[in-house]
């Protein structure tokens, strides 16, 4: 399924999903993740597909949730339940028996970083910029970030991104473990389609089993600190402390 902000393909076994709102950053709105998800999903379920490519149309992989939603619950749902839609995707991606692969090229911030984590594997350009806003926003990561980040690369790492909301490059990235290969800008959809085609052409049933073998070395505490982070996000929206900071920022754009 394709729509305008939705690209979707699939070449000799690769499904191809990508984000296309290039002029903002591919931000993800309420209609994109709705989309997005049903992609996904769809190619997770589909027997012809036997490798997912995450990736992003312009400059930018997925700078995360749009900020002119931020906060925004259009179906109405509650906090808890709005967290776990979002976690229940990100999940499926990391349990599923298909190798997924996100291309990385430009902001990869908040969610759209969260998502890249959920990848098996992470092929990057070299302008990659990776970070987590979210404390500053009186708000943690709520998909995983606090989990996966300390697999990859270590507690002391992944703390002093979470807490400082620092970006670091695609190098930085790469040294720290957070990224498999780090490819020229012009050289990373080819690359991307290039490693996507060889594990799609690998034995289903092999290949099915080593991805749950390798991921058995974390999959507990993974799960279950995500869980954590369901519940901290869903106190911390009813904060008095994030309720200033959303108007302050409401403020500010009004005043602008």
């Amino acid at each position: 399924m394709s729509t305008a902000e939705l690209h979707t393909r699939l070449v000799d076994g690769v499904g191809v999903v990508s984000f296309n709102r290039p002029h903002r950053h591919n931000a993800i709105t309420d209609a994109l993740f709705h989309d997005w998800c049903a992609a996904v999903r769809g190619y997770l379920a589909d027997p012809a597909v036997r490798c997912v490519l995450l990736r992003g149309e312009g400059r930018s992989f997925c700078s995360g949730r749009d900020t002119a939603e931020l906060g925004r619950r259009a179906r109405g749902e509650d906090d808890f339940t709005f967290v776990q839609q979002h976690q229940r995707v990100r999940l499926e991606l990391l349990e599923s028996t298909k190798p997924i692969v996100a291309a990385v090229q430009g902001a990869a911030l908040g969610g759209g970083f969260e998502i890249a984590l959920s990848a098996d594997i992470r092929i990057i350009a070299d302008d990659a910029v990776f970070g987590l806003p979210e404390v500053g926003l009186g708000l943690v990561p709520d998909t995983g970030g606090t989990q996966l980040l300390p697999a990859l690369i270590g507690p002391g790492r992944a703390m002093y991104l979470v807490l400082s909301g620092e970006r670091i490059d695609a190098q930085t990235a790469y040294r720290w473990g957070l990224a498999e290969e780090v490819v020229p800008r012009d050289r990373l959809e080819a690359r991307a389609m290039e490693l996507c085609g060889r594990l799609a052409a690998q034995p289903r049933l092999a290949t099915s089993m080593a991805k749950m073998l390798v991921n058995q070395a974390s999959a507990g505490p993974i799960r279950n600190g995500i869980g954590q982070e369901l519940l901290a996000q869903t106190a911390l929206f009813g904060s008095d402390e994030y309720q200033q900071i959303r108007n302050r920022a409401r403020t500010g754009k009004e005043d602008r």
